[in-house]
């Protein structure tokens, strides 16, 4: 590989509007940033833009460690990418399940315009994606394996746009079988109902709807600057605020607002917490020392430990109550 095929790949997300870290989205949440310390908490222009390119948050332990994972994790996704089934794969499993099921008691007519499929479409793609990333998220809190991943993400004690990416890699495998799974299901039920006429909604080549979220101020959920929404709001939309509380370490905080963009999951599932103002807030995770919660020995090694400590104890646990059921065995 050419040194600039390398530097497209590692870098190639801040040029990709289906990107969260795209520059242009990052461009606009400085604007929003700015817009709210001015207006809304009335600090001065000199003080916003301080507030925003806070050195010690930018460049404290926490974010270098979001940075170096960021470029480690990046080269990984290069190796890794090819092995993962995509979401082209499980379209096509399902779809050939469609097709050798005898569907004649349904005697619906979908007769809609090509624009009515496409809005369906866009829509049904967005709300499947965002209602797996909630419930995928949660399993990463409530199930100890995917908690030692997860907790790689938690330890960052400062937020930057970055630390989106401060994940181990064995999470990023399980969240990347999820977008292939959600996106698989959505495309091969939409394709087999009304074949060629399904198309997407997009605004530079991402879902309009994701686009919106971007231009929106998404990269601000992972930052310093706690806008908080209206009350009636944030039960409908995930806000900065609230997500930024979901990484707090007060335990009245824990498992709470695992939304990616809705919030209308936690609310439904018991799990909403509204925003507070966020400045006292204490960010990180109890489990990691301080002086080495952002060594990458650390945050890539101690998981594959805990996960086969927690192998080994099931497999205990197992052979416990095999040894009750059949008691001759040694």
């Amino acid at each position: 590989m050419e040194i600039q095929e390398f530097l497209k790949e590692v870098f190639g997300h801040f040029f990709d509007p289906k990107k969260r870290v795209f520059i242009g989205y990052l461009l606009i949440a400085i604007v929003i940033s700015f817009s709210w310390l001015l207006f809304i908490k009335k600090f001065t222009i000199f003080s916003s833009l301080k507030t925003i390119f806070d050195s010690k948050i930018f460049f404290s332990r926490s974010s270098k460690a979001d940075y170096k994972v960021f470029l480690l994790n990046r080269c990984i996704t290069m190796f890794i990418s090819p092995l993962l089934i995509t979401q082209l794969v499980v379209a096509t499993f399902i779809f050939n399940i469609l097709l050798s099921i005898n569907w004649d008691f349904l005697s619906v007519n979908f007769n809609l315009s090509k624009i009515s499929i496409a809005i369906l479409f866009t829509f049904t793609v967005f709300f499947l994606d965002d209602l797996t990333k909630y419930i995928v998220h949660r399993w990463m809190h409530k199930w100890q394996i995917l908690w030692s991943l997860h907790k790689v993400h938690h330890s960052a004690t400062n937020l930057t746009p970055m630390t989106i990416y401060r994940t181990h890699p064995l999470e990023g495998i399980v969240f990347s079988l999820r977008a292939a799974v959600s996106q698989g299901i959505s495309i091969s039920v939409f394709f087999y109902f009304f074949g060629s006429s399904v198309d997407l909604l997009t605004v530079l080549g991402a879902n309009v709807l994701i686009f919106s979220f971007n231009v929106a101020g998404s990269n601000l959920r992972h930052s310093h600057i706690g806008i908080r929404y209206w009350r009636w709001l944030e039960f409908l939309l995930i806000s900065p605020a609230q997500h930024q509380l979901h990484h707090s370490k007060a335990r009245e905080h824990h498992d709470k607002n695992f939304g990616a963009t809705l919030a209308i999951w936690d609310w439904v599932f018991g799990s909403l917490h509204h925003s507070i103002e966020t400045e006292n807030l204490t960010l990180g995770i109890n489990d990691y020392k301080d002086d080495n919660q952002d060594s990458l020995f650390v945050l890539y090694i101690n998981p594959i430990r805990e996960i086969l400590y927690c192998l080994r104890e099931l497999t205990v646990r197992a052979f416990i109550k095999i040894k009750e059921v059949l008691p001759g065995i040694k």
